[in-house]
């Protein structure tokens, strides 16, 4: 790269234009099995300023979460392998192939990822605190398919045009590699709530992805598009409301609508419901994954590799090994989606993010 016409900053591609150590580029994978028999996912991200590279892998079938995660130090290589994890693009943009390596982890296979639609960027994602950023990064969300094969405790899944989706995102984000340095006190989430919902989805007819998040009475963030699928006409997303109806006793939902107001004046309902167990993100060593409970980005040494199995078949609660329950906010579910567009009604399958965190009294939340 460092032999192409396109540097960015007066230094070489192994260096970033930031000394924060925070900064990251990460790719995330998804594919769904069509009646929700089997998910998975796929993650691997670099810290240029942590010298880490770490990557996951789970796989979720018959209400069980297998994990498989690792990390190693970088130094000024660019190779995307990470223990058993490699990620390579074959054709940018467009297609990759995934794959984990046999090892004493409980799932291994291959996977061909093909975008169905060209990526769709996000609105970029800024933030201070007390003057303090501490966002700055970019996003952009893809609709693919996916075909190949794995073998789980030793039954071998071969699969074609599973559905699927993509987001490769860089940038400065909180709680990569370092602890959030104290700046002042925080306002608990019983004082102001937290509410981000983010959908990947696609039918026949249109696909896209709407990402809002908010904290307390904020005006919040809202981005996204929905690009039919005929002729590529995009309409931005400019306004969201969402209705949920959640499982007894926990912040889980068995369906939900996400209606958005479009940039031509139209609406559109999105209505989804469950496909099979959540994902729990902490499997793949997102927000407090890896056995030190530190998260990604963190240097664990030259090598690691860490896999367990998870109980996931309870829609809030995940077990481990050891007995022990948990009920983790960070959990990605696949959904089936029912879109409907003035009186229009098209079928589909999506990716559902929905976290509602502390008191949020407009969803029945205390």
């Amino acid at each position: 790269m460092d032999d192409t016409l396109w540097h960015q900053l007066p230094t070489t591609f192994d260096h970033v234009g930031t000394s924060d150590p925070r900064f990251f580029d990460r790719y995330w994978f998804a594919c769904y099995a069509p009646d929700g028999s089997t998910a998975l996912q796929i993650t691997m991200g670099a810290y240029r300023n942590m010298n880490v590279l770490d990557a996951g892998f789970v796989v979720v079938h018959r209400g069980k979460q297998y994990n498989v995660r690792a990390s190693r130090s970088l130094g000024r290589e660019i190779d995307t392998v990470c223990g058993p994890i490699t990620v390579r693009p074959t054709i940018p943009l467009q297609e990759f192939r995934l794959t984990v390596a046999s090892g004493d982890h409980a799932v291994h296979g291959e996977i061909l990822w093909r975008g169905a639609l060209p990526p769709a960027e996000e609105k970029p994602h800024f933030a201070r605190v007390r003057g303090r950023v501490t966002e700055d990064y970019q996003r952009f969300d893809q609709i693919g398919t996916a075909e190949g094969w794995l073998e789980i405790e030793g039954e071998r899944i071969e699969f074609r045009d599973w559905w699927a989706c993509r987001d490769h995102s860089w940038g400065v984000r909180p709680r990569m590699g370092i602890k959030e340095p104290v700046t002042g006190p925080k306002v608990s989430l019983d004082q102001q709530g937290f509410a981000m919902a983010f959908l990947f989805f696609s039918t026949e007819t249109l696909a896209g992805h709407v990402l809002f998040s908010r904290r307390g009475g904020e005006e919040g963030y809202v981005t996204g598009d929905l690009r039919r699928r005929d002729d590529g006409t995009v309409q931005e997303v400019s306004g969201t409301q969402l209705d949920v109806e959640l499982h007894d006793g926990t912040r889980r939902f068995s369906e939900c609508t996400l209606s958005a107001s479009l940039s031509g004046g139209d609406r559109v309902g999105i209505h989804c419901s469950q496909l099979g167990s959540a994902i729990a993100m902490q499997g793949l060593g997102y927000s407090g994954g890896y056995n030190d409970r530190a998260g990604l980005g963190v240097w664990r040494g030259e090598e690691i590799v860490e896999f367990d199995t998870w109980d996931v078949s309870h829609p809030s609660v995940i077990t481990y090994p050891d007995g022990r329950t948990n009920e983790h906010w960070h959990r990605i579910q696949p959904v089936t989606v029912t879109l409907d567009r003035a009186g229009t009604v098209d079928q589909g399958i999506g990716s559902m993010t929905l976290i509602l965190s502390g008191r949020l009294p407009e969803w029945g939340l205390e």
